[in-house]
């Protein structure tokens, strides 16, 4: 039969499948294997095995196509069952489960058993699929926790037990950073605590900057004025919200300077709750300089947790502090603008500001 358009191999295809293949590269398992006519046998991309010759290797779209050329599963790389990182990640999603039903923090070597590793091979593959070790996770759950029980509980120690501390002074030690204010005033909706506010105009519609004393807690954009003052009145119901004097004028005007010129550096005080892991994530958005970009995977890659791409995503979406953490400088790894909580096109608005899009 003649190739015509149609029956015209990818060629572009079939190269990037083989440099997958000459690299063990398991980003691509699930998305093809390749059958080698030698051995009679077809492999996931990742397959440790010895390199085959290029012209005995065939590419297929899944296990079933390759079966019925008449080829069998790789008895090393498994390709019909789940892959490696999927059952590494069913392991430690049940640890995950484990320390979430537990009233206190298993042992290392209690979660490692159940996950069916060693204490030291489950603590390096639990920190790379969450972006934290078991005892941040841990202490992170139990936070959340205690978040949730506070407003309802009768006192302060007693929602510290029943969110599974052992002893009340490990809740103090770190409360104001994982809570925003002190317990007290947390469990009563934030009575007891003044959050300043300004509400204003800038280039990208409507924002909103609040403080405590302690820094800036939040800095939204959006299009309705009256959304933004929403969103931090269900954000502590109790509180004092107070407009700012003259000093708060010229922390808002700053912030404001931060949105007209996002390239400049952001000398803010800046109140930053958020879990263990999204602390981590802000932190490394910090770090990116202005008038470049990161992807979400090297983010991930720079945390030492090189499978946390979606934790990572998921940090981003949570920042409060728009532009002083400069979420807006992650994009998907092809470059694409992805998405953004104050929308895309403020996004791309900051992004030109600093000479990353024309």
């Amino acid at each position: 039969m003649p190739t015509t358009e149609a029956t015209r191999p990818d060629l572009s295809a079939d190269a990037m499948r083989r440099e997958a293949v000459s690299a063990r590269d398991a980003a691509y398992d699930g998305r093809f294997v390749y059958s080698v006519r030698s051995t009679g046998v077809y492999c996931r991309p990742s397959c440790p095995s010895r390199a085959a010759r290029p012209e005995n290797v065939a590419f297929h779209a899944t296990c079933a196509e390759a079966e019925d050329a008449g080829f069998r599963p790789c008895r090393r790389c498994r390709p019909n069952e789940a892959s490696p990182d999927a059952r590494r990640a069913a392991a430690i999603a049940g640890a995950c489960r484990l320390i979430d039903e537990a009233e206190s923090l298993p042992a290392l070597a209690v979660l490692a058993r159940a996950a069916g590793m060693s204490p030291f091979h489950f603590h390096r593959v639990f920190k790379a699929t969450t972006g934290v070790t078991p005892k941040a996770y841990g202490e992170a759950r139990r936070a959340e926790r205690m978040a949730k029980t506070l407003p309802s509980a009768g006192s302060v120690t007693h929602a510290v037990y029943e969110a599974g501390y052992g002893a009340a002074s490990r809740f103090y030690a770190g409360a104001g950073e994982r809570l925003g204010m002190a317990p007290a005033a947390y469990r009563k909706g934030g009575t007891g605590e003044t959050i300043r506010f300004a509400v204003g105009p800038c280039s990208l519609g409507a924002i909103l900057v609040a403080a405590t004393a302690r820094g800036v807690c939040a800095i939204l954009l959006g299009d309705d004025p009256d959304a933004l003052l929403r969103d931090l009145e269900d954000r502590f119901p109790n509180a004092t919200l107070a407009g700012g004097d003259a000093a708060f004028e010229a922390l808002v005007a700053q912030v404001v300077g931060l949105v007209e010129a996002p390239g400049r550096p952001a000398d803010l005080p800046l109140d930053i709750g958020g879990t263990a892991f999204q602390q981590r994530v802000w932190d490394a958005l910090r770090r990116i300089p202005a008038g470049t970009t990161a992807s979400y995977a090297e983010i991930a890659r720079s945390l030492g947790t090189p499978a946390a791409v979606r934790a990572v995503a998921r940090a981003c979406g949570a920042n409060a502090l728009a532009v002083a953490i400069p979420c807006h400088r992650v994009v998907r790894t092809d470059g694409a603008l992805s998405g953004y909580r104050w929308g895309i096109e403020r996004k791309r608005a900051l992004l030109k500001r600093e000479g990353v899009v024309r």
